[in-house]
């Protein structure tokens, strides 16, 4: 069920979310947590179709908020979705125009879930400083993505000194099958160890470098990393080569599902590396509230100690 409220109040909102409840027979028990989408503009709705469907592990409530700077005159439109239109989950989408766009942290305080925590996320154009945003002030933890077209090539170079404990990034939770397989692969005789490592992945993905950055950190080995040409390779991470004393390791994606493992001495071997749809992206950094501490590090010790990609 969808409610359209235009030219309204947050104190409207408030109480038609209520009697919506009422007259649906839908509770509000249960929530978990609040999630806030912030958007400069229209939010795709494929970030609000993710959030409905990581409600499904997280009941929570979801705001959404755009924001209209330019207009005219102050206004505030909202829509409530409730039911089959969201998931688990409550949705209120908020459009503040003008004057109204101004302060959000008033547009969000009277809809937030009492003593629940507060997840804000920027599906695109995060600010400079997240946790010092007035969405981000409110929040335990702040998701960004550094995938987000346009491709800008020097943000996670942007992230690491800007970087407060609670902040994380989607190009970061996209790596947790890669980081997986390679714990596996390591956890596995020869029980050799790493000297060096070489990281490829498409021009495009800032997943490349936070592998990249991971894998220099916790093996303390030079790594190389660079960009595939966007001919051979155009999206996510194509391939990472480990290489110990008995030769090199090889684990490279065909397809977006496919990968092969390749070690010495050994027959090659098939596997699932899929790539990660928003929704389980989503759904996993909701699973931990608590500052994700070693993405702290790889994002500012890791990446400092890296270097530059290759050409």
């Amino acid at each position: 069920m969808i409610v359209d409220l235009p030219d309204t109040t947050v104190s409207k909102i408030a109480r038609s979310l209520v009697s919506v409840r009422e007259e649906g027979g839908a509770v509000a028990l249960g929530r978990v947590l609040t999630l806030v989408i912030r958007s400069k503009g229209r939010v795709d709705e494929a970030a609000i179709d993710a959030a409905n469907d990581a409600s499904r592990e997280h009941p929570m409530r979801v705001i959404v908020l755009e924001t209209y700077p330019d207009g005219d005159a102050p206004l505030l439109d909202a829509e409530i979705r409730v039911g089959g239109d969201a998931g688990a989950s409550e949705v209120i989408v908020l459009r503040a125009y003008g004057a109204a766009a101004e302060n959000e942290e008033s547009l969000i305080t009277g809809l937030l879930l009492p003593d629940a925590p507060v997840v804000a996320w920027w599906p695109e154009d995060p600010p400079a400083e997240p946790a010092q945003s007035e969405i981000g002030r409110m929040a335990q933890r702040r998701i960004t993505d550094a995938s987000t077209k346009p491709f800008v090539s020097n943000r996670l170079a942007a992230l690491g000194p800007r970087y407060q404990p609670g902040d994380t990034d989607l190009a970061w939770t996209r790596l947790t099958h890669w980081r997986e397989q390679l714990a596996a692969v390591l956890d596995q005789p020869p029980y050799e160890e790493v000297t060096g490592v070489e990281v490829v992945g498409a021009g495009s993905s800032p997943s490349t470098g936070l592998l990249a950055a991971w894998l220099r950190l916790k093996l303390d080995v030079p790594v190389v990393w660079r960009y595939a040409p966007k001919q051979e390779w155009d999206h996510g991470i194509q391939k990472v080569i480990l290489t110990r004393a008995s030769g090199e390791v090889h684990l490279e994606r065909s397809n977006d599902i496919d990968a092969t493992l390749t070690q010495p001495g050994q027959p090659s071997h098939d596997i699932v590396l899929p790539r990660r749809s928003l929704r389980e992206c989503l759904a996993e950094e909701l699973r931990r509230l608590d500052p994700d501490l070693l993405y702290g590090r790889v994002i500012t010790e890791g990446w400092e100690l890296l270097g530059p990609p290759t050409t």
